[in-house]
């Protein structure tokens, strides 16, 4: 199944090169057209529905990226390309799903571990300091990515729909805003992994 039946995946790869309108189509024509690997990583991998959506994110990120430096040969179709990226993503998800698991535990027990050696105001100034520096990075994190991702961002987090973005931002379409959304989001999570490391 095409993104489009009158939309080749050369008519694709060729838009996403571009700059402008064309690429932002193109991105939602990939994006769009192959959602339903969302259901596929719900059924055949057991993952969360957010956990799929975010895989899914994960891998029209990668592939746009990979069809604009050129690493994508054109040796498959646009869809066993993007399926394999898939694939690869959900078995990633579901080793960090469990290695989380078992470090969640230890850790939170470390931290309870911790926090009960210290007095009660102690404890609320260290909660106090966690939280502070938490958003100082998200402060700073969000403003690195640029004004129209952090407005983006903002307003998806104030409650407004897709929909509604695209009015206030003056986007096309809803799924423009989706698109762009997702790959903010990515930008940001790539953005604190860095910091991690």
């Amino acid at each position: 199944m095409r993104p489009d039946n009158t939309i080749t995946d050369a008519d694709i790869i060729d838009n996403l090169t571009r700059n402008g309108n064309d690429r932002r189509k193109a991105e939602d024509q990939l994006f769009n057209g192959y959602s339903y690997f969302v259901k596929e990583g719900i059924r055949k991998y057991s993952l969360a529905e957010e956990d799929a959506l975010d895989v899914y994110s994960d891998t029209i990120i990668s592939a746009i990226e990979k069809i604009t430096t050129g690493f994508f040969e054109g040796r498959s179709s646009l869809k066993t390309y993007l399926f394999r990226i898939f694939h690869n993503k959900c078995v990633d998800r579901i080793r960090q799903l469990t290695t989380n698991k078992n470090k969640i535990h230890r850790t939170a027990a470390l931290a309870d571990q911790l926090l009960s050696s210290l007095s009660d105001s102690a404890k609320s100034i260290v909660q106090r300091m966690a939280e502070r520096s938490d958003f100082d990075v998200l402060r700073t994190r969000l403003n690195d990515l640029g004004d129209n991702c952090r407005k983006m961002l903002a307003l998806f987090a104030d409650g407004y729909s897709d929909k509604e973005i695209a009015v206030a931002m003056d986007y096309k379409t809803a799924e423009v805003v989706k698109t762009s959304r997702l790959r903010c989001l990515e930008r940001l999570r790539q953005s604190y992994n860095l910091l991690k490391h």
